[in-house]
């Protein structure tokens, strides 16, 4: 049995995460962290992860940008492995994710999904081969109304995947608007639109001479991201020291 500690268990991702593992048998949240709470775990929770005192094998965090830097302090000095879902760190945050990775097991990726981290490995093999071949590509990204940031984290990643498969360099387009030319053959579209509850949609579009490839990954609900974080606490208990992310989880 894996043992974790939710850090943020009373936002709506630390719920959901919540719920995911009171029905799985291999693992079991012990602790949760955050600074509010109403009583409605089964477990304890600490208004901060200074204050967490219970033994644990690993944390989940989906937290705020605020909370990870003590959090990563605990975690090296606890040597305590943590799979790390805050997003929008600082360029100081991160670096100081990478130096704590040297001393306990921290697990990062850009989306939790099992989905898109499989994708990103099915992109890969077919950038190498239609690349060559001329065709274009175009990603489209679909959010929430609420989603401030643009394009998504997920929608980089899929192009820096392809991107590594391209044999000659090339450049983001995120808005032709600006100008009036031919596209060029060295760049990756990148398209956002933000409405309605839309929890994430991706299409990555290869499109050459009388065919278009897509492949399309479709996020009905958080949860998604929360099923993908608890295989990564089972893959990460026990690990050494070093930075994973989820093409580990997944083999």
């Amino acid at each position: 049995m894996v043992r974790v500690i939710m850090h943020g268990c009373n936002g709506k991702m630390g719920q959901t995460i919540t719920g995911l593992i009171a029905v799985d048998n291999e693992i079991e949240i012990v602790a949760g962290i955050d600074t509010y709470d109403e009583g409605k775990n089964t477990y304890p929770v600490f208004e901060s992860i200074e204050k967490c005192d219970v033994e644990a094998d690993a944390v989940i965090d989906f937290s705020t940008a605020a909370a990870v830097d003590r959090l990563l302090d605990y975690c090296v000095e606890k040597k305590l492995p943590c799979v790390l879902c805050t997003t929008g760190l600082s360029k100081e945050q991160l670096a100081k994710v990478k130096e704590a990775s040297t001393k306990t097991a921290i697990l990062k990726s850009a989306n939790m999904s099992l989905g898109i981290n499989m994708l990103l490995k099915l992109l890969k093999e077919a950038a190498g081969i239609l690349a060559p071949a001329g065709f274009d590509i175009e990603i489209v990204e679909k959010h929430h109304n609420q989603k401030v940031d643009a394009p998504s984290g997920t929608a980089l990643a899929l192009a820096d995947s392809i991107k590594e498969e391209l044999d000659e360099p090339c450049s983001y387009v995120y808005d032709r608007s600006t100008k009036r030319e031919k596209r060029s053959k060295t760049e990756i579209g990148i398209s956002a639109v933000r409405g309605g509850t839309i929890v994430g949609d991706h299409d990555v579009i290869f499109a050459g001479a009388d065919e278009v490839v897509t492949f399309s990954h479709r996020a009905y609900s958080k949860a998604v991201f929360g099923k993908g974080a608890i295989q990564a606490a089972k893959f990460l208990a026990g690990k050494p020291a070093g930075m994973y992310d989820m093409s580990d989880v997944i083999g």
